[in-house]
């Protein structure tokens, strides 16, 4: 009986961790069936009323910050684990966004480059470190070579994201 009782424990702890791991993941607790076609991570909202990047930049103009719901496309996601993407502007010349995931609370699917995204949160400008590129390009799977040519800390339009949905 009691070896039954310790099964049945260890057997719940285990269905507890994969959900608590979906959560984390995706800010929500959906049911598998959700899982599968779940678009929406952190808190949830709703892809209405968001400005396109492009204007997002514009409203940014020389202000330190921005809060706002905007619409872009992905050109690349951490490949480690999702935690981190970069949104890039349909016009040639516009700074790319490299934009984070507020508390760390959740992570994008590895396969979302090419993609629409709406986010919410705050866009601003901020001084990346040569060691924080560095990392973040051996997320990206670069080079050695690559990385060795980075030299310089960079000045660069980032957002804080407290929710995303992919656009369908």
């Amino acid at each position: 009986m009691r070896n039954y009782l310790l099964f049945f424990v260890l057997f719940l702890s285990v269905l507890s961790c994969k959900d608590t791991a979906s959560t984390a993941q995706n800010g929500t607790n959906n049911t598998s069936e959700e899982k599968a076609t779940a678009s929406h991570f952190g808190e949830k909202i709703s892809a209405s009323d968001a400005i396109s990047y492009d204007a997002m930049i514009t409203s940014l103009g020389t202000k330190d910050s921005l809060e706002t719901k905007v619409k872009g496309k992905v050109s690349g996601v951490c490949q480690a684990k999702g935690c981190w993407m970069t949104i890039v502007s349909e016009e040639e010349g516009k700074p790319e966004m490299f934009v984070k995931f507020k508390d760390y609370g959740f992570f994008m699917p590895l396969d979302l480059a090419g993609k629409e995204v709406v986010m919410a949160g705050k866009a601003y400008r901020e001084e990346t470190s040569v060691d924080e590129l560095r990392h973040y390009a051996e997320d990206e799977g670069q080079s050695a070579e690559e990385i060795a040519k980075i030299t310089e800390p960079v000045e660069e339009l980032k957002f804080m994201a407290h929710g995303v949905v992919i656009v369908e």
